[in-house]
């Protein structure tokens, strides 16, 4: 039952707040700068890959976990309160990272990094999904998503480079640092109104799950996490496998940083003229294509050319995608968006934790063989069901 509030405020604006987007950049940063530094990971602590891999999907599994109790969290006290609380815990277990004296230590920091910073990304989509009109939604979270593209392409970038001239645990450090700045920052940031639904909880989680198009949404979301953010993972070891280095190597994937970045803007322009499932068919393709090539041959070019493919899927489906999830349960929007994330996330670490035995097996082929395969059913079902969606 929703109780009578006031409706959250809607503005003209149609770019996320400075600072929302600095604090989702952070978080974009220290989730992706461990792909590049695996390898140094493995060397540094004398632990085979597919046990480092842990480390990464252990923080993205925790990452996808957690979204729920911060989702009810934020649409009970606050968006602001959340974010602020939840990045000075990241930066607390982030120097407990770069401080771990072993494997199983770093694994426990990482998890525990990965529940804090998870918070961030979709509690910054509800602030907008609270303060922006449904028309102009997409381009503003097509904005927020250009600052954690920027966030991704300088991880994969300067976390290799980090790595191999400080040691990886600089790499830790650093978002560790950020985290502090922008938990300051954000004092400064409104909280906006937003719909009350009563009976605690439980009703926030049962007015979300009453709604079969949300189920949809969080299925789709966990494909994707699996298709896109799990096997990404893997293209920065494939060239090391290689004989690249791990500097060139995070250099080669921060291409889809760079993709995202550049095509977040085309969509700003096309969401204007094309329809949603359009935007959707458009990122799938660019998504299974991107894998292909990568599939059928390892390189620098192609890994550079992957990584812009799956920056564009990024910007086309998944922001679409997400757009959806804003809107199909409104008087508990934290709760869904955060299960959608959680279904994405979730869908990365169960991805990553599978293919792990396969990268150690330098079976990075099969690997985005499946991908590419499984990219096609997402992309038909996603562009079919949001056109009956409407």
């Amino acid at each position: 039952m929703t109780r009578t509030a006031p409706a959250p405020a809607r503005t003209d604006r149609t770019r996320p707040p400075f600072m929302l987007a600095a604090a989702s950049f952070v978080s974009s940063f220290d989730r992706f700068a461990v792909a590049p530094i695996l390898v140094l990971i493995g060397v540094g602590l004398g632990a085979p890959l597919a046990a480092t891999v842990t480390a990464a999907s252990g923080y993205y599994l925790a990452y996808g976990l957690s979204q729920p109790l911060w989702g009810i969290l934020s649409d009970r006290y606050g968006r602001i309160r959340v974010m602020r609380g939840t990045l000075i815990g990241a930066a607390v277990t982030g120097v407990a990272s770069a401080l771990a004296p072993g494997l199983a230590a770093l694994i426990v920091a990482r998890i525990l990094t990965g529940a804090f910073f998870g918070a961030i990304i979709p509690t910054s989509l509800t602030y907008v999904g609270d303060t922006v009109a449904s028309e102009g939604r997409q381009r503003a979270l097509t904005d927020l998503m250009a600052a954690t593209a920027i966030g991704t392409a300088l991880a994969t970038a300067c976390g290799g480079t980090i790595g191999h001239l400080a040691g990886w645990r600089a790499v830790f450090a650093v978002p560790a640092a950020c985290a502090i700045v922008c938990s300051i920052a954000l004092r400064g940031l409104p909280e906006p109104a937003r719909e009350q639904v009563s009976g605690g909880m439980g009703a926030h989680i049962g007015s979300v799950l009453r709604r079969r198009w949300a189920w949809l949404v969080f299925g789709l979301g966990f494909v994707e996490g699996a298709v896109l953010l799990g096997t990404m993972t893997f293209l920065a070891s494939a060239l090391e496998h290689h004989g690249v280095g791990a500097a060139v190597a995070g250099l080669a994937t921060a291409a889809y940083g760079v993709g995202v970045g550049v095509l977040t803007q085309l969509v700003k322009v096309l969401s204007r003229r094309l329809a949603v499932w359009w935007l959707i068919a458009i990122g799938g393709t660019s998504m299974g294509a991107g894998y292909v090539i990568v599939a059928l041959y390892v390189s620098t070019p192609t890994v550079v050319a992957t990584a812009v493919l799956l920056g564009g899927g990024w910007a086309f489906m998944h922001s679409s995608i997400q757009t959806w999830a804003t809107s199909v349960a409104p008087e508990a929007r934290g709760t869904a968006v955060s299960f959608f994330a959680a279904a994405l996330f979730i869908g990365s670490a169960l991805a990553a934790a599978a293919a792990g035995p396969l990268a150690d097996h330098q079976q990075y082929a099969l690997i985005f063989w499946i991908a590419a395969a499984v990219t096609l059913p997402l992309m038909l079902t996603a562009t079919l069901t949001r056109r009956r969606y409407g």
